[in-house]
């Protein structure tokens, strides 16, 4: 078993911890020294106590014991591959997992995303764009947990889709369905405004915070994880432009008679059962 752990960072490191990465642990899951050393390095330098990792049970093992804040995870790794360590950490406990591949294969994008990955990056990248995705994962997390304990009323409802925002719950036809925070995210940004089409560029902004367009294949990979698992005809595609959330009175997502939009808890309109969120 290849491991090589980096000694985390003490509160005896002053400048790390007056960095926004402070206090954050970030397990990264790598067989190549050299990939490994530039991503702990860059993280290190971001003010995040980092481990590392060289092969599956070694990442499993490290995940269990030092109980990570997130995950930067590689697909083809000795022992078993990132696929199964993202498996049975999930099986652990819920952890945000930043997921590296050596393909651009949009199937093995779809898998680690159906195994718990939250979002993945292909190889070659650059340290800059490792650490802004980790900083925004890490976001994406603090504010589902202040949704969790901020009190809230209504439920958003969508023929048979239900958004519970405040449990950060969906279900459809009266099943639950397990999203990944960044999946769930997205059908909340698709239903602020439910029918209305929304670019590729917005859902980046939104969701992902990026100024950029240079994410558009992660927007295309998550959205079609997303219809896995809440039914392939609730979103639909504008090509060229972007997707929208359908709803049964503009078309019958689920087959039914055209309804009402959506309905809340003590009559409020949908989008106030999103406000401040």
């Amino acid at each position: 078993m290849d491991q090589k752990n980096i000694t985390p960072a003490q509160s005896s490191n002053a400048s790390a911890a007056t960095t926004p990465g402070a206090q954050r642990r970030i397990l990264v899951v790598e067989d190549d020294p050299t990939i490994v050393d530039a991503i702990a390095m860059r993280l290190r330098a971001e003010g995040f106590q980092v481990q590392t990792a060289g092969d599956g049970p070694a990442a499993v093992d490290t995940a269990e014991a030092w109980q990570p804040d997130l995950i930067v995870l590689d697909v083809m790794l000795p022992g078993f591959d990132g696929l199964e360590v993202c498996r049975r950490v999930q099986a652990q406990r819920p952890v945000p997992v930043l997921m590296l591949t050596a393909r651009d294969d949009e199937t093995d994008m779809l898998v680690g995303l159906g195994v718990g990955a939250d979002d993945y990056m292909t190889k070659p990248f650059s340290m800059r764009e490792v650490a802004a995705r980790v900083h925004v994962l890490l976001r994406r997390v603090e504010r589902a947990t202040l949704a969790a304990h901020t009190p809230r009323s209504g439920i958003l409802r969508l023929g048979e889709l239900e958004i519970d925002h405040a449990q950060r719950r969906v279900r459809v036809t009266g099943e639950d369905v397990h999203l990944t925070p960044t999946e769930f995210d997205l059908l909340v940004c698709l239903a602020h405004s439910p029918r209305a089409v929304l670019s590729r560029e917005q859902l980046l902004a939104e969701v992902w915070d990026w100024a950029d367009a240079s994410g558009t294949r992660t927007v295309d990979s998550h959205i079609k994880a997303l219809r896995r698992k809440i039914g392939a005809d609730r979103i639909r595609t504008v090509h060229g432009v972007g997707y929208a959330l359908e709803t049964p009175s503009s078309g019958g997502a689920d087959g039914s008679a055209p309804a009402p939009a959506s309905s809340t808890a003590a009559g409020s309109s949908p989008t106030s059962a999103f406000d401040g969120s």
